[in-house]
């Protein structure tokens, strides 16, 4: 009985279906494992010189792909993916003597046999590129956004060779796929388009048959369970072509762990001044535990005198929202504001890993250290780090707002808004509220956050490409345009004394090595104020102080509204023209 056409678009618009086959350490078929020798460029006998020539892999990030490997027995494996690129189209692929023979199929296929649908055969494509889900720069060869259709086994009928048969020019194919089922045909006709053949593809009469089945009523991805218009809005890898094929693939998503436990957090509280805790897979020796480290706020009329926070709490807020904060922190180098005796005393900056610091503290040597800078920092790639760092003494946790794998690119565009002695909150909320009008009007999502002090700040989060250079240049302009509307509050003066207690709107933080402090991370001051993210909605709210948030409130207000932040994590925005 054929399958109902219904019920498969209804399982296929299902947007919380996430099948992994083949990407979480597992494969589907045989795919090669191994690392041969490279090509020769011009090396026409090899299966995918033609693919090579005609990208550009120190921009692209489709993988290069391994030599093919000849691999022997196992299921033979294929794929179609939908391509939104100059035009949309199928691309459908399949395992042919350790390479993928793929086809370009503008419709896509069906499972009616009335149906024909024109094949263009392109040039063979590398395994590695079997469950490629991502985007293609638009200036490459084939550039759009990739997803993977449909997926699973194949084999060819009436026990016939398959490259024998392509070149033949008619190719007998038994699908096992998610939505392609039963019996294919491919057949070439007398047709070219331009050096390339043209070919038919259609589904024979089977037991699969659907009448007007139609490869666009069902667009989500087998893997993802996501449309190409969600997956160009935030991609879940990428490719670098500089790396061998097998290790191309970079996640944008962090792991992060489960929250401590009840017990955890007792270990901590029941240890005494000293002592080493287990924490995140890690043993991290803690000291000083019953030290002050930020003093506590004064009372005043109904608002009643806080406690210190001591050492031993303010490493247990460290603890609890790490896994909150992670994603913000991984891939990304750190500078430490350090205050060893406390945010009562004197602090200073700290970059350089110390060389007492455990082995596994995650770290990063930057390669543009001149000599006498610092050279290895600190990356919270992993909970524990940011614990060891609390100990540490820093109070406050900077992240680079490049990563570590491109320095010199930034992911967001930053905009600080830092009142002076005469700009009262009522003057630094209209600034934010021009803010929030010049990004609606630019249609840019902005995230804003309280400083935990007296100011806001603004994270736009971009796609990788501009330099650091480009978008301190832009948001000069949006901050000249806004702080134009109200040149009565702001001053462009970079001494603090020369502003004349007028604000600043500090677009200078865009270069490399400037910071804006992290999301959730404390501030250096009584009560142990927060940096926190806010909604737009918030900036009217009249409660709102910028440092109303401590660690000992903000993680119930995250128990309460979530992370209002986590959207500057998607890097799909392009900067618009601004004069």
């Amino acid at each position: 009985m054929a399958p109902d056409a219904r019920g498969m678009a209804d399982r296929w618009q299902d947007p919380r279906r996430r099948v992994r086959a083949g990407r979480q350490g597992g494969s589907v078929g045989s795919m090669p494992h191994k690392q041969g020798r490279s090509p020769a460029p011009g090396d026409s006998q090899e299966p995918l010189a033609k693919y090579r020539r005609m990208r550009d892999f120190a921009r692209t990030p489709e993988p290069s792909g391994a030599p093919p490997e000849r691999s022997e027995g196992g299921d033979r494996v294929f794929v179609v993916q939908r391509h939104r690129a100059t035009a949309r189209h199928y691309d459908f692929r399949l395992e042919v003597d350790g390479v993928l023979a793929s086809w370009a199929v503008p419709k896509g296929p069906s499972l009616d046999p009335e149906i024909r649908r024109l094949a263009i055969h392109v040039e063979d494509h590398p395994m590695e590129y079997l469950h490629f889900e991502g985007v293609i720069p638009s200036k490459e060869y084939g550039g759009g956004d990739v997803i993977v259709w449909d997926t699973g086994t194949w084999e060819p009928g009436h026990d016939e060779d398959p490259a024998a048969a392509i070149r033949a020019g008619t190719l007998h194919v038994i699908l096992h796929g998610e939505k392609l089922r039963g019996q294919f045909m491919l057949v070439r006709t007398a047709r070219q388009q331009g050096d390339k053949e043209q070919w038919l593809l259609f589904h024979k009469h089977d037991e699969h048959t659907v009448q007007g089945w139609d490869a666009e009523d069902f667009p989500r991805s087998v893997l993802s369970g996501r449309t190409n218009e969600e997956v160009l809005a935030d991609p879940d890898e990428v490719w670098h072509s500089d790396r061998p094929a097998d290790q191309a693939a970079e996640s944008l998503r962090v792991d992060v762990p489960d929250p401590l436990t009840e017990d955890e957090l007792s270990t901590l509280r029941d240890l005494g001044t000293s002592g080493t805790w287990e924490v995140f897979g890690r043993t991290v020796r803690l000291t000083n535990l019953d030290k002050v480290m930020f003093p506590g706020r004064e009372g005043a009329g109904p608002v009643t005198a806080e406690e210190p926070v001591t050492k031993r709490e303010f490493i247990e807020y460290a603890g609890r929202v790490a896994p909150v904060l992670l994603p913000y922190l991984a891939g990304r180098a750190v500078n430490l504001h350090r205050y060893p005796d406390g945010a009562q005393a004197k602090g200073f900056w700290h970059k350089e890993v110390p060389k007492h610091a455990p082995e596994w503290l995650p770290r990063w040597d930057n390669p543009d250290a001149d000599p006498g800078e610092t050279k290895t920092y600190l990356v919270v790639d992993e909970a524990a780090a940011l614990v060891w760092a609390a100990n540490y003494g820093a109070l406050e946790w900077h992240p680079w707002t490049s990563p570590t794998d491109a320095p010199d690119c930034p992911s967001y565009v930053m905009f600080d808004i830092d009142p002076g002695e005469r700009t009262s909150w009522e003057e630094t909320l209209e600034l934010a509220r021009l803010h929030r009008a010049a990004f609606e009007a630019l249609q840019l999502r902005a995230y804003p956050k309280v400083t935990g002090r007296r100011g806001l700040q603004v994270w736009v989060p971009i796609r990788r490409g501009p330099s650091f250079a480009d978008t301190r240049a832009w948001a000069e302009k949006v901050s000249r345009s806004i702080g134009a509307m109200v040149p009565e509050l702001v001053s462009w003066r970079w001494e603090v004394r020369a502003r004349k207690g007028l604000a600043r709107l500090d677009y200078t933080q865009n270069a490399v090595n400037k910071t804006l402090v992290a999301p959730y991370s404390p501030r250096p001051s009584a009560g142990a104020p927060v940096s926190v993210p806010i909604t737009w909605d918030e900036l009217d709210d009249p409660d709102l102080r910028p440092d109303r948030w401590t660690i000992r409130t903000v993680l119930d207000r995250l128990a309460e509204t979530g992370d209002s932040f986590s959207g500057v994590l998607h890097h799909d925005q392009t900067l618009p023209r601004v004069r």
